[in-house]
């Protein structure tokens, strides 16, 4: 008797350890990765991956990570967003304005974090910078900010440099802002603008046309999803039609696009893992305030400048932070 007993008692502990054990299990946190784009395009993602691992996540171990991109294919995103949060992930992480949209719209109460948003209070995503209110903050980016620097850069890179044709998506509450922002600096600096509106990817081609037919010198493309998804087709046309380019982003330049300027990717994506661990650890999004970019690159493709028969002056390669060859 007192031997079934013990052995009652030694399953009975067993079995308790095995519980205690797949409830750790359970506990361990889970991210949610909402993308734009394509799963292929996943340097960004690293960067992210690779920051929270020096803050001592291991994936697997210690949290665990879904992913879900849209393949270029927005109307994907709010399904996307909603399976994320029937997973019951403890935050969502968005690179995107669409993706931060679509994730704000499936939750009112998992923590959204945000990465790269050209302007998050216009786009309805948070209150302010200083207090987002609600369930979502992270990283912008200040576009609109510097769509005048851009100008002048390109003045400053082409000196005789008189009309820029301006890349921006109407359907982008922040891209109208960037649209906005360039006109005064543009009037200062002698320059023309004409306007490239494209909401779909299918518009691109005409629009380029229709920007040579206007005599444009030059290209500023605004920072947009729709853009960014389609960075190599835009480059490209942008050297068939003879047009130098200033993009948001250093992608774009990697891709064979002349030249950016814009907040330092690596950084801003390195500090979205800042965030996800002050959540994790119990902080709540609304207390903690919008980041704003302290570091700004510009970079420079030299084969595209030698293709486009342009020589960079040497007042702008002084400040180039990085070159692509």
């Amino acid at each position: 008797m007192k031997t079934i007993l013990y052995l009652f008692l030694i399953i009975a502990f067993l079995g308790g350890g095995a519980s205690a054990e797949a409830q750790q299990q359970a506990r361990i946190p889970k991210i949610g990765w909402l993308g734009p784009g394509s799963a292929a395009l996943s340097t960004n993602r690293e960067l992210v991956e690779q920051e929270l691992r020096t803050l001592g996540y291991v994936e697997g171990k210690n949290i665990l990570i879904e992913y879900r991109n849209a393949d270029n294919k927005f109307d994907r995103l709010p399904a996307l967003a909603d399976e994320l949060v029937r997973l019951k992930v403890d935050v969502l992480v968005t690179p995107s304005t669409p993706a931060a949209l679509a994730a704000k719209s499936a939750t009112k109460t998992v923590p959204i974090v945000f990465i790269g948003i050209a302007d998050p209070v216009t786009a309805g995503l948070v209150d302010s910078l200083s207090r987002p209110g609600g369930n979502i903050t992270g990283l912008t980016e200040i576009p609109e900010v510097l769509a005048g620097k851009r100008l002048e850069l390109l003045k400053e890179t082409i000196p005789k440099l008189s009309s820029v044709a301006v890349l921006w998506n109407p359907r982008n509450p922040g891209n109208a802002q960037q649209w906005k922002e360039s006109q005064l600096p543009a009037r200062e600096l002698g320059l023309q603008l004409h306007s490239m509106e494209v909401s779909s990817a299918d518009k691109f081609e005409t629009a380029f046309k229709e920007a040579a037919k206007a005599r444009s010198g030059a290209l500023a493309v605004a920072q947009d999803s729709l853009a960014n998804s389609n960075l190599k087709q835009i480059a490209d046309l942008a050297i068939k039609n003879r047009l130098p380019a200033i993009y948001t982003r250093g992608n774009f330049v990697d891709n064979g696009g002349l030249m950016s300027y814009g907040a330092d990717q690596v950084e801003r994506y390195r500090r979205a893992a800042y965030y996800i661990d002050r959540i994790l650890k119990g902080a709540k999004p609304a207390d903690l305030p919008v980041e704003q970019p302290m570091r700004f690159e510009l970079v420079m493709n030299l084969k595209t400048a030698k293709t486009l028969g342009l020589t960079i002056p040497p007042i702008v390669l002084m400040r180039v932070t990085r070159v692509v060859k």
